[in-house]
């Protein structure tokens, strides 16, 4: 027992409750242990980050926000995650209207270092992310001879 609930029960309902779920997939758990040692799971929806960035095609956010854009979403994307992330509870009780909370979405973008398009093709991604590495490739290339040259970049 873990806080004074079962961990086999409490296993075996989370399991059952996300065996749907693909494999990995980032969920926010809120688990409230009552006095009786029962206790109630809440199973959110994965994070507006990581829509974001399975969105992009990316792993992980730009390294310097504002100054590189790690990856690029469509206005029609922003609109499908905040129609899924609208059904959270947090925007529920608050009545928050979709036009907030695709604003909360864009913000999260420009944080990540995502550029919100109108239309984006999949030709024009791919070039996108080809000169993207490029220029990380170059990047990492140049701070490993900083280094080696001692200087701090």
């Amino acid at each position: 027992m873990q806080r004074g609930i079962p961990i086999g029960q409490f296993c075996k309902e989370f399991n059952e409750r996300t065996k749907e779920m693909k494999e990995g997939l980032p969920l926010p758990i809120r688990i409230k242990v009552k006095p009786d040692r029962t206790y109630e799971l809440r199973i959110g929806r994965p994070t507006v980050s990581y829509f974001l960035k399975q969105a992009a095609g990316i792993e992980k956010g730009a390294g310097q926000t504002g100054h590189e854009t790690a990856g690029m979403v469509s206005v029609r994307a922003v609109y499908e995650i905040a129609q899924v992330k609208a059904e959270d509870d947090c925007f529920k009780m608050r009545n928050t209207s979709l036009q907030t909370v695709v604003k909360r979405i864009i913000g999260s973008a420009r944080s990540l270092g995502i550029q919100i398009v109108n239309d984006l093709s999949a030709d024009e991604y791919k070039l996108f992310f080809e000169q993207r590495e490029e220029k990380l490739k170059a990047d990492a290339a140049a701070a490993a001879d900083a280094v080696l040259l001692g200087k701090k970049k």
